[in-house]
């Protein structure tokens, strides 16, 4: 037997059983990969935020938010639970006048407060620097109602000075 022949023979073995397993090795790695983090998509468009917040705020004149499901998309979990979690966060700016109308309230009692936290990336370029935020707990209870549906909870920061309003709101729905 030609020992040229033999070697040309196992080569070619070699090429036609490594490139399937190369495939299938391949095919694994990429399955096992864990998934890029979710990135959440700044949404500008304020209907949908008026359509939820009008009563409290009056009408949004523009905004900068992201709404997600807190427990991820639902192909990401394992057994659905009864409750879905959405967050819905961002910076709006009211109507003229509107920041400083819900602050001077004597009714909410509003304070100087801290800078808003916890927001996701994306919306930090549309947080401005040195905002003078005003809080109030009870202005916060006024627009999270007990026994609402869904139930609802968060918190709302006013700067009057550039006539905004910084949201951070979680409703269940169950």
């Amino acid at each position: 037997m030609d020992p040229q022949r033999g070697r040309t023979n196992r080569r070619r073995f070699l090429l036609i059983a490594g490139i399937p397993l190369l495939g299938l090795a391949g095919g694994t790695a990429y399955a096992l990969k864990p998934p890029p983090p979710y990135r959440h998509r700044v949404r500008t468009d304020p209907e949908p935020l008026n359509t939820r917040l009008r009563p409290y705020l009056g009408d949004l004149a523009e905004a900068h938010w992201v709404g997600y499901d807190v427990d991820g998309p639902a192909e990401d979990r394992g057994i659905p639970g009864p409750d879905s979690r959405i967050r819905l966060v961002g910076v709006a700016r009211l109507a003229a006048g509107g920041a400083e109308a819900i602050v001077s309230n004597p009714e909410y009692d509003f304070a100087p407060g801290a800078e808003p936290t916890g927001l996701p990336e994306p919306l930090a370029p549309h947080l401005p620097a040195g905002a003078a935020w005003r809080h109030s707990p009870k202005f916060d209870a006024y627009a999270n109602p007990p026994g609402a549906r869904p139930q609802v909870s968060g918190r709302f920061s006013f700067d009057t000075a550039r006539n905004l309003v910084c949201f951070d709101l979680l409703y269940l729905y169950t």
